[in-house]
């Protein structure tokens, strides 16, 4: 234990060393090896003290500081995996077979689910009820331009939470923003270990030839600055997908878009703006969360836990529900589960990964009870091995006469309309999001909230998107990335 303690010492001396993050000016030298600028040698450096770091911090810090936190995530891992396992095995090996020899009937004509009764049901399966409005930001056009006006205009404080903070030219100009409005209200931005890692090792297109990234985006937040900057811990390598801002405790954006140029120009994506009683959630939900990722770890995480949530939001707003994946405890999963089960005339869903074979199972169900079921998916995906898991579940979906389109380009849209019940945020239809990272959808029943999400979105997707209807050619590869996907990802 002892040597191990101390080879992680070595470990980080020698990080901070090779790549003086104490430095928080540092960015990468102009060099023609990248479109960023950044050179070759550097930016592996980077990622590989970034690695170290990390690993360094998941094995022997965070047992320390968060001993609660890091034993209930292992309890949650292998539950979860050796649970979902053989259930996987059940469902491949016996229930596809002997769904798929009953014929698909046609399509129900009478009503939906009866949703007061639904919500009613859903008080008892997951998440907390609330009220609040909504407000749908398509795309990153929408989304930033809103997220900078609201940031400008805040009046106390400015509170972050996302998966990616990336380094090219867009996530300098949120950092900028954010570094400017310190001095004048409280900034706070948590960040997540591996979500760090991954999101600044690939440069986007499109960025300008001068651009030089920071290698290091906490210490360029902090650079000069009040910016206070937290990242939180990955124990036993599970992840914080969420993606939310509270902006004065009034405004919330939650949804699938991290702080980055692809989302800002080059996907197609969704965030909700949230206002109301619900808004106090989410803020206190960011606190916990804030107060975990500190050196206080698990002792700072009771003692806000133990204090009273702070109520701030306006009065307004219609039904609302906050939905979350924690340790033990798959709000989402459970929830849409229990809405795919009980659908009676249609369920629309918009996803970039889709590898849950359960999730998969009850469409099909769907489907033979005479649900319309149709499956928004990326034609052009970012992650390959999750792509080639995408297209055998299209095959299984087209088998069971579930309808698959094809967005053009990369939808990263989580999203999904059963029944006049919908549900959105930063899930994905896959292990890791249903069941090992924290994850943050909200959900509603509201008519008219409903409504602007099936325009804006489903309508409007279908419209530019390709169904298919033929079977796609599979490889041993597509076979051996599902593998990987339902054990993995």
């Amino acid at each position: 234990m002892t040597a191990g303690i101390t080879g992680v010492i070595v470990l980080l001396i020698a990080c901070a060393s090779a790549n003086p993050y104490r430095d928080p000016t540092l960015v990468a030298p102009e060099t023609t090896a990248t479109a960023a600028g950044a050179s070759v040698t550097t930016r592996r450096a980077s990622a590989v003290a970034h690695a170290g770091i990390l690993v360094a911090q998941t094995a022997y810090i965070e047992p320390i500081i968060r001993p609660f936190s890091t034993s209930v995530a292992l309890l949650s891992v292998v539950f979860k995996s050796t649970a979902g396992f053989t259930r996987r095995i059940g469902i491949d090996a016996v229930q596809f077979s002997r769904l798929e020899a009953q014929p698909i009937p046609p399509l129900n004509e009478g009503p939906g689910i009866d949703l007061a009764e639904w919500e009613q049901e859903l008080d008892g399966i997951a998440g907390t009820a609330t009220r609040g409005t909504v407000r749908f930001l398509v795309d990153g056009e929408e989304f930033f331009s809103r997220l900078i006006e609201t940031i400008e205009n805040a009046a106390d404080s400015v509170d972050i939470r996302t998966y990616i903070f990336d380094n090219d030219d867009v996530a300098v100009d949120i950092a900028d923003l954010l570094r400017a409005r310190s001095d004048e209200v409280d900034v706070r931005v948590l960040l997540d270990g591996i979500g760090a890692l991954l999101g600044t090792q690939v440069d986007p297109e499109g960025m300008p030839a001068d651009f030089r990234p920071p290698i290091f985006m906490p210490s360029y937040l902090r650079k000069g600055s009040d910016v206070k900057v937290r990242t939180g811990g990955n124990p036993w390598l599970t992840g914080d997908h969420r993606k939310s801002t509270v902006v004065d405790g009034k405004i919330a954006f939650l949804g699938g878009m991290n702080i980055g140029r692809e989302y800002r120009y080059s996907w197609h994506d969704l965030m909700v703006e949230v206002q109301g009683p619900a808004v106090d959630i989410l803020q206190r939900d960011l606190d916990i969360a804030w107060a975990r990722a500190s050196w206080f770890g698990d002792l700072a995480l009771f003692a806000r836990s133990l204090t009273a949530p702070r109520k701030r939001a306006d009065d307004v707003g219609g039904p609302l529900r906050v939905l979350v994946t924690n340790d033990l405890d798959s709000q989402i999963y459970r929830a849409q589960l229990a809405a795919i089960r009980r659908a009676r005339s249609y369920i629309y869903i918009e996803n970039s990964y889709f590898s849950d074979d359960l999730t998969l199972y009850e469409l099909a169900k769907a489907r033979r009870r005479g649900v319309d079921v149709r499956v928004i998916l990326p034609a052009d995906g970012n992650h390959a091995p999750l792509n080639y898991s995408n297209d055998v579940a299209i095959n299984v979906m087209l088998r069971n006469g579930i309808r698959v389109y094809r967005y053009p380009g990369m939808t990263h849209v989580k999203a999904a309309i059963i029944d006049g019940w919908a549900c959105v945020g930063s899930a994905n239809f896959d292990k890791l999001s249903l069941q090992i990272n924290e994850e943050l959808n909200i959900a509603t029943s509201d008519a008219a909230m409903v409504a602007d999400l099936m325009q804006r979105v489903f309508v409007a997707d279908f419209a530019v998107s390709e169904e298919l209807t033929e079977p796609l050619p599979l490889k041993w590869s597509n076979h051996l990335a599902e593998f990987l996907s339902d054990e993995i990802f």
